[in-house]
């Protein structure tokens, strides 16, 4: 058919890039390298809390919560789920997170660093009942950054890159204003 095909989803309120395939043949092939996890899928990411490490792996199964069904969380034999995480701006209280996705678990960066104690900032269903702040934000701060694979047609890796949207942006001046941080400090123009 000539239906697009959504190859990846993003949650609900996350920013960024996603891939359609434009026909059954590209479908098809883009989904095999996501199962093959060939597929490059970069988010950024700010959470609540340090991180002791400058970078490091999150490998804990996912699957859907117990009791609340909106929710996942990371249960004993779930569906397996790695995140691959590196800091790139310690914000004092909060840190700026690039996560490399390894699979693609629902609301997978979003629980993993909840289960971490380090939840997305400003993440409404896995973050604090009352956070501490939200810096101007009305969503979790997960914006899906790059994405690579390679073009069925052509057999070419392509890359594309999605700057932070003007809320999350916006939210990381303030972030930085608050850490003391020069606001010259721009890692991400």
């Amino acid at each position: 058919g000539m239906r697009p095909g959504i190859v990846h989803r993003l949650d609900r309120d996350t920013s960024g890039l996603l891939v359609a395939a434009r026909n059954d043949h590209a479908l098809h092939a883009l989904q095999a390298q996501q199962q093959a996890r060939l597929m490059t899928k970069i988010y950024l990411t700010v959470v609540d809390g340090r991180m002791k490490e400058t970078e490091g792996v999150i490998d804990a199964p996912i699957a859907r919560h117990p009791t609340d069904r909106l929710r996942m969380a990371v249960i004993a034999g779930g569906k397996a789920a790695r995140t691959h995480w590196r800091v790139l701006e310690d914000l004092g209280d909060y840190t700026l997170l690039e996560a490399r996705l390894e699979t693609g678990r629902t609301h997978q960066i979003r629980v993993h660093f909840a289960s971490r104690n380090r939840p997305v900032l400003a993440d409404p269903l896995y973050g604090p009942k009352r956070p501490r702040a939200t810096f101007g934000l009305t969503r979790q701060f997960l914006h899906a950054h790059r994405l690579g694979f390679t073009l069925p047609a052509t057999g070419e890796w392509v890359e594309f890159t999605s700057p932070l949207p003007a809320d999350l942006a916006a939210a990381l001046v303030k972030l930085r204003h608050n850490a003391g941080a020069p606001v010259e400090n721009m890692l991400l123009e």
